[in-house]
């Protein structure tokens, strides 16, 4: 089993810091096939989360600490919605729809969600990504 407390968040934020990307991710599942892609991501301000969409599956993403905004988009790049993540004002989460596209702006240092997507891992392809 593994305990998840305030010393793994930090260390995977220390990570995160340290990264260029300045996201780093903890899987908890066993492979990139697995049929359920189960992780927490330690993201920080900056991090460039490029306006994307899966096609194959949903996503949900669970804000354990720190503060993000989700946007959607639609096929025209237009702004749908936007939502406004942070625990201690009981805005805990969203889940996003096959094919919604979207994007994450961290708006905390040490902000951590814990991420579920359908297996197994695809890498975004070209026409999945908004330019």
């Amino acid at each position: 089993m593994l305990f998840i407390d305030h010393s793994l968040l930090d260390s995977l934020s220390t990570q995160a810091l340290a990264s260029p990307r300045l996201r780093m991710n903890f899987n908890f599942h066993d492979s990139p096939e697995s049929p359920s892609q189960r992780l927490m991501n330690a993201l920080e301000p900056g991090t460039v989360l490029p306006v994307h969409r899966h096609r194959d599956t949903q996503e949900t993403n669970i804000v354990l600490r720190g503060r993000l905004r989700v946007k959607a988009f639609d096929d025209g790049g237009e702004l749908l919605e936007e939502w406004e993540l942070d625990p201690l004002k009981g805005a805990y989460g969203v889940n996003i729809p096959k094919g919604v596209w979207h994007t994450i702006e961290v708006l905390e240092p040490g902000t951590v969600i814990f991420e579920v997507k359908d297996g197994p891992y695809a890498p975004l392809g070209e026409e999945d990504v908004m330019v």
